[in-house]
């Protein structure tokens, strides 16, 4: 049977190119080829090599350690976000702001600390996919970080299938990619009858495919990464759903202009005191206030006690057993919502507005 040791023997993961090991999602048996030059499409060494020799051009994510200097001319707004060049979270910045640089890293942590360092102008991090369900660690993340929500973005996903090229997707026998990304694509990929594995990211699955240039390894990434890392398209739309939808939030050092013009949409999580039915009197108050919830997220924290950033800008650590992201529609102009933080604070041990945004227009 196979698995992550075996692959790895194998040779078909660069270390060159990956810095942890890839996950086996299931097991297969073990009939791919140990020999690395036989998985090799000989005619298409060409384009292979030509590929990497433009393999330095590609922007690579930055670490924390990154986090001390900035190259931004002040020529146009600088957006954050995590993953490498042509992820879905790139798109939703562009999408935000067409003319904006993009600055790839590592983790969700070194993106909300370049916004807070002033290293970028803005940040766009995904909160909920339709499919997966809420991105727990970024709501965490708002609460270490004196950050405000100032939009957001709906994005239509979609997966495709990608190969060197001149494969067909049918040769494959090893397909990567993140593994939320796997388990939207299950069912063609069940067809395909082929072995799932984990990576960090889909641009990280790009790279693997493109770099050791074995034709029955494919992955699963955008339309933009099968352009950046030489790859053919052999199938697009792959995912389950086919209404795969993520919402990105963009977030910034300071609160947007609030107005009653257009839609808007308000975030805050709070915490209660203790007692029988203290949920449902606290939501009762946006009813009272004819205030409809688009979203309600009960989380429990997973390092307690937690550090709580604070306007003493130094933090607090206190206990707090779980908290409630819920949004609003409605903006913080209107006395309405005004009144209902007013009442709901009655009941709270804490309460943070996170931010007040327009509604994104879907398209």
């Amino acid at each position: 049977m196979v698995n992550a040791a075996t692959l790895w023997k194998w040779g078909c993961f660069s270390t060159k190119f990956s810095q942890t090991k890839p996950h086996v999602e299931d097991e297969k048996p073990s009939d791919l080829p140990l020999n690395l030059e036989a998985g090799r499409n000989t005619d298409d060494d060409t384009k292979i090599a030509k590929f990497h020799k433009d393999f330095n051009l590609i922007v690579e994510p930055l670490s924390s350690t990154d986090l001390i200097s900035s190259n931004s001319d002040g020529s146009k707004i600088r957006i954050a976000y995590k993953g490498g060049p042509g992820a879905n979270s790139e798109a939703a910045a562009v999408k935000a702001y067409p003319n904006c640089e993009t600055v790839p890293w590592e983790d969700f942590e070194s993106v909300f600390k370049a916004v807070e360092l002033w290293l970028v102008d803005k940040a766009v991090v995904p909160i909920e996919n339709s499919v997966s369900g809420s991105v727990h660690r970024n709501y965490d993340l708002f609460l270490g970080h004196r950050l405000h929500i100032v939009g957001e973005v709906q994005l239509i996903v979609n997966h495709c299938l990608l190969g060197l090229p001149g494969v067909r997707k049918e040769e494959l026998k090893c397909v990567l990619s993140h593994p939320l990304v796997i388990d939207q694509c299950k069912i063609m990929l069940n067809r395909l009858d082929v072995v799932k594995v984990t990576t960090e990211d889909t641009a990280g699955a790009a790279k693997i495919v493109a770099s050791n240039g074995i034709r029955y390894i494919g992955a699963i990434a955008s339309l933009r990464q099968a352009e950046i890392y030489g790859l053919n398209i052999l199938s697009k739309k792959i995912q389950n759903d086919s209404d795969n939808i993520t919402r990105f939030l963009i977030v910034a050092r300071e609160p947007i202009i609030l107005g009653t013009n257009k839609p808007h949409k308000t975030s805050i999580v709070f915490t209660l005191e203790e007692g029988p039915g203290v949920l449902f009197r606290a939501l009762s108050v946006f009813s009272l206030s004819d205030i409809n919830l688009s979203k309600v997220t009960y989380r429990e924290p997973a390092n307690r006690p937690l550090k709580i950033v604070d306007d003493s800008i130094k933090g607090r650590t206190k206990y707090f057993n779980y908290f409630v992201y819920i949004d609003i529609e409605v903006s913080m102009a209107e006395p309405r919502a005004q009144n209902a933080l007013r009442h709901l604070q009655e009941f709270c041990c804490f309460l943070r507005v996170l931010g007040c945004y327009p509604v994104d227009a879907f398209q």
